[in-house]
């Protein structure tokens, strides 16, 4: 069974088990309660963020069209992505992890080689969390943080001592991140006497090569794979020693006589690997090189995935401005105000639960004295929701510039949204067309939900007939029906993100809830109307960030 391990801001570590199989339930995270892994604290996530499910043995990553989205080593994602072992994943401020296995060595100019099994007589390792605290190494680092002179004053301890001192130095500046590589390879092979080194980084299965010192490497596959696999730190003194290693051909034509393979990690998380070795016969490492090397490479660890994490947050950044150049953008294709219309009172209100949204709706007068009135509901949220939704704006601008049948002005509508709607997406519409002297509505509707029509007497009634959504099939003919507003009578239009707002136990607000609160305030003008189903909805919600777009348009017939 997979594991999941979720890293907090601060600091804390939580691993939990994927679902074994296709018949377990996905795994849900977000704010909600209800969620599998729920993070209430968490403002960057939405109630119901993401989920990862088993199909057919791969791990599915779902993001639920969640406000801030879900990134995938280093993309965000728009649809289901597989997962594989080593992947990272960013929601909210959350940082999750798969741990990594069987790496596949992504670099053309490093070769691996398969070689004998690694004797145990031959072969020294130590865990890669920390250096065993008997370490010499480790004792007079310690003392000389203490401001205290090192127990042992012997040459190479002293020497052990100011390369760590040196790295924590230097990897302490704002070194960027594709410069951090060959670095602490430098420092590494420096502080260890090594003639050659490389330095490798796990990308989801893959290792990838960041900085190389020297050439002809053929790097062992049993070295590789015992240091990611086991975690281990790895020191072979003499190949020539053992009877397994001394025939090794990889061995041989690098000319390997003395070498050492650290893990880069931070506790649980796999970074990458850093290999070094000498050809030459004049030292060998030891383990004292091999504590060192570790430490070193402890350090270095934590200091990538601190500048991967600070890139991933410019990223953000820089998302975000773009995104708030968008709204800006978008706010002017919605209307500003409603038009003064003889005899009507319109209302309208548009709030995206993203930076931009996938909500429009819109005004059209005639000179008859009549008027159009239009919502539609974009699927999915974002900048894709967005861009469609711009795009139903263009097509109804034209279309509804002058009055016609609405049956065949949605009839053409849903013509020209199929040629340009992506695979898995529509758009929910209704349609109506108001005579504000004879109170005569006509309407269309394409699968949206039922408008509610507020009557003086205190009754309503829901518009729920309509034909399918648009995007899905073009040669679709929509019918259009009618009615009539009496002097008094409310029309509400309004979107899924109203209806379907939901406590912190998931009850929604539901339609009823929405007739309750404008029957409560119908004496008061439509705008303050408008501000007062708002207020209903944090309330009913506790404050929470909505989880759709929410669009509201109201149409009196005044006396």
């Amino acid at each position: 069974m997979a594991d999941l391990q979720i890293l907090t801001p601060d600091g804390k570590r939580r691993t939990v088990s994927l679902p074994a199989s296709s018949l377990d339930a996905p795994l849900t995270l977000g704010r909600s309660p209800n969620c599998d892994l729920s993070y209430p604290d968490d403002a960057g996530l939405s109630r119901q963020h993401l989920t990862i499910e088993n199909k057919d043995g791969i791990f599915l990553l779902t993001d639920l069209g969640s406000k801030n989205g879900t990134v995938h080593n280093g993309k965000r994602i728009l649809q289901p992505t597989p997962l594989s072992p080593g992947d990272r994943m960013m929601a909210g401020h959350l940082i999750l992890s798969l741990p990594g296995s069987n790496p596949r060595t992504g670099s053309h100019s490093i070769k691996t080689s398969s070689s004998a099994s690694l004797s145990s007589a031959t072969v020294i390792f130590t865990e890669a969390v920390e250096a065993p605290p008997t370490s010499t190494v480790t004792a007079d680092f310690s003392r000389l943080i203490q401001g205290k002179e090192p127990a042992n004053k012997n040459t190479s301890s002293f020497d052990a001592v100011s390369a760590l001192i040196r790295a924590g130095n230097e990897l302490s500046g704002q070194r960027p991140l594709e410069e951090l590589f060959p670095f602490i390879l430098q420092l590494g092979m420096e502080a260890v006497g090594a003639e050659r080194g490389v330095l490798f980084t796990l990308e989801g299965e893959t290792l990838l090569l960041k900085a190389t010192r020297g050439e002809g490497f053929r790097i062992s596959s049993s070295v590789r794979d015992r240091v990611l696999h086991n975690k281990e730190s790895l020191l072979v003194r003499d190949t020539s020693a053992d009877d397994a290693l001394r025939d090794s051909r990889s061995l041989i034509d690098s000319n390997i006589r003395t070498l050492m393979a650290v893990p880069l990690q931070t506790r649980d998380t796999m970074v990458g690997l850093l290999y070094v070795d000498s050809p030459s016969r004049l030292r060998e490492f030891t383990k004292d090189d091999l504590n060192l090397l570790t430490v070193m490479a402890n350090v270095a660890a934590i200091r990538i995935e601190q500048s991967r994490f600070a890139e991933m947050e410019k990223s953000r950044e820089l998302m975000q401005r773009e995104l708030d150049q968008a709204a800006a953008i978008q706010c002017q294709y919605l209307p500003s105000a409603a038009p003064q219309i003889p005899g009507l009172e319109l209302a309208g209100f548009n709030a995206p639960c993203r930076t931009v949204g996938g909500d429009y709706f819109g005004f059209f007068p005639y000179p008859d004295g009549s008027i159009a009135l239009i919502l539609g509901d974009v699927s999915g949220k974002g900048m894709p929701a967005s861009l469609m939704m711009m795009g139903l704006q263009a097509r109804a601008e034209v279309l509804l510039r002058e009055p016609g049948t609405l049956s065949h002005t949605l009839t053409r509508l849903n013509e020209l949204t199929t040629q340009h709607c992506p695979v898995g997406r529509f758009i929910t519409l209704f349609l109506c067309c108001l005579d504000s002297k004879s109170g005569k509505l006509t309407y269309a509707n394409a699968g949206h939900n039922p408008p509610v029509i507020l009557r003086a007497d205190g009754s309503t009634l829901k518009l729920t007939d309509g034909g399918l959504v648009l995007g899905i099939l073009p040669n679709i003919t929509y019918d259009q029906f009618e009615t009539h507003l009496n002097p008094g009578d409310l029309l509400a239009i309004y979107s899924d993100g109203i209806t379907e707002a939901a406590t912190p136990g998931d009850e929604e607000f539901e339609t009823e809830n929405l007739i309750a609160a404008l029957q409560e305030h119908r004496a008061q003008p439509a705008t303050q109307m408008i501000q007062e189903v708002l207020s209903a909805i944090t309330k009913w919600t506790e404050g929470a960030p909505p989880a759709d777009d929410i669009t509201l348009v109201l149409a009196r017939r005044l006396s």
